[in-house]
């Protein structure tokens, strides 16, 4: 938040500056769009670092559904504030509830089957837990939080280790409380992964018959995995995938692909 702030106003607001500072505005925040309501908590840090003077009063909860043309909060307080904290804060609400509204139209393709939506690490730099956040508020569930928190074992890792199981005997040497998950190509890996232990595999671009006998295999060994989806996925390819019955879908477009919900910070002129 701090750097956001030092990020816009620099030396100094200097349009800020020509309001009078002792002015005082009332401002609202309307949603041009249906969506998610998510990043209050950013919103709010913004003002209150700036002056904790200024009052936001919010109509929607957050993480609550917020009908095209609505008024999301009134914001009284300091004129002066107000104007520069105005897009630091709105950049924040926007990103967040935009996340959080493609989360939930995974999730709602998902409805009425055991599947699941997961994000990845495919966030905006120095924003992973904010925008994890706004996947979960949108009813989504959360992959690891970086490099430290789940052993992901990868192509370019089994290469290096010489095979999969290899690579998995490592992480369970190196980090033993930590679940292993292998990324893997065909269903011979799948069966390596599988007779190695890894608790969850992940199915890496498989075309969806593939993905049907890859969930049989699991299901009829003795030690399965939970089974996790990557790789062109689709709001419109969802259901079918989730049919073949693996547990989860992750979707890297959740944070990479933003499209901003529409919002505006309006003044209502000086209040006294």
């Amino acid at each position: 938040m701090s750097r956001a702030l030092r990020e816009d106003i620099g030396s100094g607001d200097v349009s800020a500056d020509l309001i009078p500072a002792s002015a005082h505005a009332h401002a609202q925040v309307l949603c041009r769009e249906a969506a998610v309501l998510c990043g209050a908590p950013w919103f709010d840090a913004t003002f209150r670092q700036l002056d904790p003077l200024i009052r936001i009063d919010w109509r929607f909860a957050e993480g609550a559904p917020v009908p095209a043309d609505s008024i999301l909060c009134e914001l009284t307080g300091p004129a002066r504030p107000l104007l520069t904290g105005e897009r630091t804060a709105l950049n924040f609400l926007q990103l967040l509830s935009a996340t959080a509204t493609v989360t939930q139209r995974f999730v709602q393709a998902l409805a009425g089957t055991r599947c699941r939506v997961l994000d990845t690490r495919k966030t905006i730099p120095g924003l992973r837990s904010a925008q994890k956040y706004a996947v979960r508020c949108g009813g989504g569930e959360n992959h690891r939080l970086g490099l430290h928190d789940m052993v992901l074992i990868k192509e370019n890792h089994i290469a290096a280790a010489g095979s999969i199981a290899a690579a998995i005997s490592a992480a369970r040497s190196n980090t033993p409380a930590l679940a292993v998950e292998v990324e893997v190509e065909n269903l011979e890996q799948l069966r390596q992964a599988l007779d190695a232990g890894a608790e969850r595999v992940m199915l890496d671009n498989f075309d969806h018959p593939t993905m049907r006998r890859a969930v049989a295999l699991n299901r009829a060994h003795p030690r399965p995995a939970l089974l996790e989806v990557s790789g062109g996925v689709t709001l419109e390819s969802l259901a079918a995938i989730a049919a073949t019955g693996v547990d989860y879908i992750s979707v890297g477009s959740l944070t990479k692909n933003i499209d901003a919900i529409d919002l505006s910070m309006r003044f209502g002129g000086s209040v006294r």
